[in-house]
């Protein structure tokens, strides 16, 4: 490894039978082709960027494309898959276990199956299941839970439940949108704080929220006194809530953007992020080599790279 040490929240896997699930169905990921993924491929990216570590993920559109049961069928097999990766290569690889959401019933049962049996080390939830928010009273039975066992939760974007524009793939603009939707509904809802022992992170620097909080937090405060929510909640709060969230610099670190994320969010809150294999490696590698070259002092560099992941995932300590 050219740069060893960094620890990757951004970071998917693609079981090989699952991908071919997904095509029978004429599924795509925002637009984008579901991609091939094969560990020695995968190991051989992360060595070329210094990757110790990566929590894999399953992307959207997830396993729940209609039926409860064969989302439940489809979120075990990718949990197992995922988990039996882990098994082999612990020092190289952690999981987000996947859920079949909406079916709230099946989520909590795999939520517990996965925490407890397979090791996951976090939960992947969609920005939106089938055009159900995240913060949404439905999913409040799974957010207590997952609050009581203070579980890391990574937020990633999906389709927008609304028309396409054409010309303009959903993966390009749409998926920012999508989770700084998921981050203000969480946030309006009270979810962030009844559940403050969940550690939520954004996807792609958050989408919008670093750069939009205080127009965000304003709108929020504004809509809540126009519409008699009771107590309302003032923008202050707002945007201490969003400060919260924990943000991944996946496709997002660039001498434009880190300015406004840096200055934003807490500084032990911002994680290393990839996007691979969905990012090609020169994509990928693009933003990397973008964070290297960003003025960081050694204690950030070092925070974002795998300090700030290893205080979210205490068995990650040892690496590097």
């Amino acid at each position: 490894m050219t740069k060893p040490g960094r620890i990757d929240t951004h970071h998917h896997i693609v079981p090989p039978q699952y991908r071919d699930w997904l095509l029978s169905h004429g599924e795509t990921a925002g637009g984008l082709p579901v991609p091939r993924w094969d560990v020695d491929t995968d190991l051989a990216f992360m060595d070329s960027q210094g990757i110790q570590a990566a929590m894999l993920s399953v992307s959207t559109p997830g396993t729940h494309l209609g039926d409860d049961a064969e989302a439940r069928t489809w979120a075990r097999a990718v949990n197992d898959y995922a988990a039996e990766i882990v098994k082999s290569s612990p020092d190289r690889y952690g999981f987000f276990a996947t859920l079949p959401l909406p079916d709230v019933d099946g989520a909590l049962d795999e939520a517990a199956r996965a925490l407890d049996e397979l090791g996951a080390d976090g939960i992947v939830l969609l920005a939106n299941h089938r055009g159900t928010y995240l913060g949404d009273p439905a999913f409040e039975p799974l957010m207590a839970e997952l609050g009581r066992r203070g579980t890391t939760v990574f937020i990633h974007p999906a389709d927008l439940p609304g028309p396409l524009v054409p010309g303009v793939p959903p993966y390009a603009a749409d998926f920012l949108l999508d989770t700084t939707r998921a981050a203000m509904n969480l946030v309006l809802s009270g979810t962030t704080a009844s559940h403050p022992d969940i550690r939520f992170i954004l996807s792609h620097g958050g989408g919008f929220v670093p750069y939009a909080a205080h127009r965000i937090a304003l709108s929020l405060a504004a809509h809540q006194q126009v519409n008699g929510v009771q107590p309302v909640m003032d923008h202050e709060t707002v945007l201490a809530e969003l400060r919260r969230f924990y943000f991944d610099t996946a496709l997002s670190a660039n001498p434009d953007t880190l300015p406004t994320l840096l200055t934003f969010a807490d500084p032990a809150r911002i994680t290393f992020g990839s996007d691979f294999p969905y990012a090609t490696p020169e994509i990928s590698g693009y933003f990397t080599q973008q964070l290297d070259a960003y003025p960081l002092d050694n204690s950030q560099r070092t925070a974002i790279n795998h300090g700030n992941a290893q205080a979210l995932f205490p068995r990650l300590r040892n690496n590097p």
